[in-house]
Formats: C-alpha cells, structure tokens, sequence
C-alpha cells in the first residue's frame, strides 16, 4: 500500500484528491494539511511514502515545506510531488532544488496523477523534457552564474561523469544507451551508481546537480 499525504489550502481540491487517491486499491490517504508547517508537522508524524504538495499555501508555502521534509533524515523514504495551477518557470526550479521528485500542474488528468504516485513511490522521477528545458533555461538566463561542483563529483568515473550530464539533459535511459551505444541495462547500471555516489534521492536531484556543477553547457 502507497500512503499518501495531500497538502493544499483549498478543502475541495482535498476532497477531490481524496476521492481519487483513495478509488485506488494500491493507495491510501494517511493524512491532510490545509499549510506547508502542518504538511510538515503530517509528515513527520505519519511517514508518507509521497506527498502531493500545493506552493501557494499560507504561512509557510510549498517548496519551503519541501525543503524541510526532504531535508529530515527521519523522512528519507518519503517522495515530494508540487502540485500547482500555473506552470511557472520559478516553482519548476525552486521545486527541483529543493528535493521535489516531481512537478505537475492541478489540470493533470486523473490518470496521469496516479501513474505518477506509483512512479515516484518506486524511486523514479517525474522529469518531463518540457521540465528538463526549464532547468536549462533557469541556468541559461543567469549569466554570472559559477558552477558549484558537487563535493563527490570527483567519485564518477569518466563515464559516469558523461552518463549525468546526459541525464542532465533529459535523456531516458535507453536514449543514453543509444548515445552511447551501450545496452539499455548498462546505462541503468552507470544513472544508479551516479545516484548513489552523488547521494541523489532520484533522477530530478541528478539534473540539477548536472547543471549545478557545470556538467552541461546551458
């Protein structure tokens, strides 16, 4: 059973998050919060395995209670998907950085939102390419910007080095493999080791680490 916490100052959009999550047979509500202090205080307090996570709440909004769960070693196991109604270039990053595993907008069909649940439960990342180029475009537009080489980077071998910087810029892992002309297993293989030795939780931190320490040209 996935167990779900559901974080936005809006009652009905709870309900009918509610509704959704729990018409699944997988997947259960364990709690809500109407702010991000009390998403915080909730998740601390039931260990979601996911929390769907609003930016616009009061006091304390989305991505700074993002921060603090992704930040909470007790809360290791638990994946942060931003729920938004506006697609800003902004929150796509700020989610990013702040430890989100993914990002997806409050008109997302139905279907769409459960697969994702699922996805990030299993340790994967909600890293579209439209997602990807905004990233880009967040570094690209800040021209002063020094790269901030990860304290480990030094511990990817060659190959690993070239394996982040194309998941950096969006590539799946089979299109590495084309890339690379390596089997779909071994670039799996190269994206996991890069995962662990960098300490990311999943593919998204692995992006923003990629252009973090300039391992791609913006």
């Amino acid at each position: 059973m996935i167990r779900v916490l559901l974080a936005d100052d809006q009652d009905l959009v709870r309900i009918g998050l509610r509704a959704l999550v729990e018409s699944e047979d997988d997947l259960s509500v364990v709690g809500e919060a109407a702010d991000g202090l009390a998403a915080v205080e909730a998740a601390r307090r039931e260990r979601p395995d996911v929390v769907l996570m609003d930016v616009r709440m009061p006091g304390v909004d989305g991505i700074e209670a993002t921060r603090r769960i992704v930040g909470d070693p007790a809360l290791a196991g638990t994946r942060v998907i931003v729920l938004t109604t506006f697609e800003l270039d902004e929150y796509v990053f700020d989610a990013l950085r702040h430890g989100a595993s993914g990002f997806l907008t409050k008109d997302t069909r139905p279907v769409d939102l459960l697969r994702a649940i699922r996805l990030v439960a299993e340790g994967e990342a909600l890293l579209s390419p439209s997602v990807t180029r905004r990233v880009v475009r967040e570094f690209a537009t800040r021209p002063a910007r020094v790269p901030r080489p990860h304290p480990r980077l030094g511990s990817l071998t060659d190959r690993e080095r070239e394996v982040v910087a194309l998941v950096g810029e969006g590539l799946s892992n089979a299109e590495i493999a084309d890339r690379l002309v390596v089997s779909p297993a071994t670039a799996r293989t190269h994206v996991s080791r890069a995962m662990v030795k960098l300490g990311a939780r999943d593919r998204a931190q692995l992006v923003v680490f990629a252009y973090q320490s300039g391992l791609v040209v913006s």
